[in-house]
């Protein structure tokens, strides 16, 4: 019995060891080209204002905090946040990505589909280039 008691212990703690290293290991975020850079006011959810325009989180939107943990779209009502966000096939904002000052960092960073067509995009580096 106190063998399985400690073999139950071991496991629990070599799990919470590896939950937090996967954790640590993903702490750098990859944003695909079609991620684009805004600032994001919540008014009263689903309705925002992005880039000082009118805008609608799409059904099932996601909105990650610079933590990367899923963000209440209720919990970010009145705050200003530089964002990294994907629109859906309707327009509406379908990811939310809140930028750490290290990503925030990466400029420049397309703010409208038609930068975002006409630069470059070097996924590996997270960086844009006008062409």
């Amino acid at each position: 019995m106190l063998r399985c008691d400690r073999l139950l212990v071991r496991c629990l703690a070599f799990s919470v060891l590896a939950a937090s290293g996967h954790a640590h290991a993903q702490s750098v975020r990859n944003f695909d080209a079609q991620a684009l850079r805004g600032e994001l006011l919540v008014t009263q959810p689903p309705e925002l204002r992005l880039n000082g325009q009118p805008a609608r989180l799409a059904p099932g939107a996601r909105i990650r905090g610079a933590n990367n943990m899923l963000a209440m779209s209720g919990e970010l009502v009145g705050q200003r946040l530089l964002v990294n966000y994907t629109l859906d096939i309707n327009g509406q904002v379908l990811n939310v990505w809140v930028l750490t000052p290290a990503e925030a960092a990466r400029k420049p960073w397309p703010t409208t589909p038609q930068q975002a067509q006409t630069w470059q995009f070097d996924a590996a580096q997270q960086t844009w280039t006008p062409r």
